[in-house]
């Protein structure tokens, strides 16, 4: 029924225990820092809206254009989360998953950060091969992946939509996945071997869509779970701010709710869909023909290519890194 195993996810996560702390750490900091920019703007637009007789709208739209703020920030600093946050605990994962000890306390933060450097040298070269990758996994997903291939009823058009859409938001963590390939067959090319891990993701489809149905509902229930407990606190919180309103509560619950999201719930889709990949993929060789329908769906992974090439001239490094063995024929 499903190609992963939630008690080994929970094992694996115990272990990377140091990771999960410095992810709930920097996630709590992060929403702090939604939640104070917040607070400031609606005072600011409290104070100018009573000046126009509007204290409570100026507080509310001050609250507004504080949380757009912080989360204008939040868009620059994302290069430097997936390099330090993100990437560093996909390493640490995958070298147990290959049966390899890790240190404890900081000294994992600062292992798998070596991991990191090694296989992308620098933040640059992480975000932008992460950048296509999700370029790529946006169009095959658009024009491969729906739930109706899944669940072939008549009639339940409607229904399927919005699985589909549930289905596709636990699919965000793919991205994720290829990197970790990157680092399991010790990639000294990130390009090309995100193309080649794209190709074995494409022609495995069927049994991605088939694991992230089923994931879907751990992900998000668990989402949606910690949004209603955390509702009425925030709630009580938000009604300190100068003239806030409801919708702004809302709002921030939702803010909180992702950030305990990306500290701890995200890292169990994240390494089920890993498990997934590995064992779906052990020993496929990628098939011709699905590269051919991945560039016919996305200009971006045709750049996968020349970044390769390019790559390879400058480094003389082909990609290969320690290829899985041993082949079997493609599904």
């Amino acid at each position: 029924m499903m190609d992963f195993k939630l008690g080994e996810i929970i094992s694996l996560l115990l272990k990377t225990m140091p990771f999960l702390i410095f992810r709930f750490l920097i996630y709590f900091g992060i929403t702090l820092a939604y939640v104070l920019i917040t607070g400031v703007g609606a005072g600011i637009g409290y104070g100018v809206g009573t000046i126009g007789g509007e204290p409570e709208a100026g507080g509310l739209y001050g609250g507004l254009i504080g949380f757009g703020v912080a989360g204008a920030i939040m868009y620059f600093i994302r290069e430097y989360l997936l390099y330090l946050v993100k990437a560093g605990h996909i390493a640490v994962l995958v070298e147990l998953m290959e049966g390899r000890s890790l240190p404890g306390g900081k000294g994992q933060i600062d292992y798998a950060q070596g991991i990191v450097r090694e296989r992308f040298a620098e933040s640059s070269i992480l975000f932008g091969v992460d950048q296509l990758i999700k370029g790529v996994l946006k169009a095959f997903n658009r024009v491969f992946f729906t739930i109706t291939n899944f669940l072939p009823i008549p009639g339940i058009q409607g229904i399927a939509k919005f699985i589909n859409t549930i289905v596709n938001l636990s699919l965000t963590y793919l991205d994720e996945v290829i990197l970790a390939y990157n680092m399991k067959v010790r990639s000294d090319n990130p390009w090309a071997t995100s193309r080649t891990a794209l190709v074995l993701y494409a022609q495995n489809y069927k049994a991605f869509l088939k694991n992230a149905f089923w994931l879907a509902f751990v992900i998000w229930g668990l989402t949606f779970l910690v949004f209603l407990l955390i509702l009425a606190p925030v709630a009580g919180l938000v009604s300190l701010f100068p003239g806030a309103a409801g919708p702004l509560a809302l709002i921030i619950a939702v803010v909180f709710a992702w950030g305990i999201k990306q500290a701890v719930i995200e890292p169990v889709g994240m390494t089920a869909l890993m498990q997934v990949f590995f064992k779906v993929t052990e020993g496929q060789q990628p098939n011709p023909e699905w590269e051919g329908k991945l560039d016919g769906a996305s200009k971006k992974f045709s750049k996968l290519k020349d970044k390769a090439s390019d790559w390879e001239r400058e480094h003389g490094a082909s990609g290969s890194g320690e290829p899985p063995a041993p082949t079997r024929p493609a599904a």
